[in-house]
């Protein structure tokens, strides 16, 4: 069977915005700036790395790592510079807190159109709209419009609705970070459930304890891959290692 997620040397590089001229005094350093080389930032560059269908995969790094451009890669959100990428099955990704939802429709009507955008058909969201709402806590905000929630309740919402049906292939990104103890301990769950069912995880966090559920942990550091193994080893490589030891690529 072939791997639910494949990356093969990818890069992605990012030009780099210039300051815009404010002064005749910045006039003779603008003139030399057109002379000079662009700018670029390497956000990934040189990942290869395969993950199997129904394995749980953590994201760990430090800020500006690449972890969130790596998500946006497979969710066909970034293309790469270099490399290729290939995702096999129905991708449910909730990287953006808030992104796949309208903001002007209630709590309901968000089941129906987010689960729309991943593919569900309207007709059953619409039957399983109240169950998929009190999975996520917000019963008594059904009918709110979702412009008045806070963050964890916009989180619980899109994650009870990307997990609801059979995605293949779900990317979650710090998410779990910003629900409660009884949301993170219900996500989990579900999590494993759709590990069983053969779905492939990917999810990022910061904090690490928060993703311990996974089963191997991919370290990556200013943009390359550090290491890629067991979740236990990889992160205690990872918090033991000082920091900037790659520097900059």
């Amino acid at each position: 069977m072939q791997p639910a997620i494949e990356c093969s040397a990818v890069s992605v590089v990012y030009p780099l915005p210039r300051q815009g001229q404010r002064s005749l005094k910045m006039l003779p350093a603008a003139v030399l700036r057109r002379h000079r080389t662009h700018e670029r930032l390497w956000a990934l560059r040189d990942v290869s790395l395969t993950i199997e269908r129904g394995e749980v995969a953590a994201i760990v790094g430090a800020n500006g790592a690449g972890k969130s451009t790596l998500l946006r890669l497979l969710a066909r959100a970034v293309r790469p510079t270099h490399g290729r990428v290939v995702v096999r099955g129905a991708v449910a990704p909730i990287i953006d807190l808030g992104s796949g939802l309208d903001h002007e429709a209630t709590a309901i009507e968000n089941v129906v159109l987010y689960g729309a955008l991943l593919g569900a058909r309207p007709r059953e969201m619409r039957s399983r709209a109240d169950d998929i709402v009190r999975w996520a806590g917000l019963e008594a905000f059904a009918d709110v419009p979702v412009a008045s929630f806070s963050t964890g309740m916009m989180a619980r919402l899109a994650f009870a609705i990307a997990t609801a049906g059979s995605p293949q292939v779900l990317l979650v990104d710090e998410v779990l970070a910003v629900g409660d103890h009884d949301f993170q301990q219900r996500s989990r769950a579900r999590i494993d459930e759709l590990a069983q069912g053969d779905c492939t995880v990917v999810v990022v966090s910061h904090a690490v304890e928060l993703v311990a559920f996974a089963h191997r942990a991919i370290w990556l550091d200013h943009g390359r891959l550090r290491a890629d193994g067991p979740y236990g080893e990889t992160v205690a490589t990872y918090l033991a290692a000082p920091a900037g030891t790659i520097g900059e690529p």
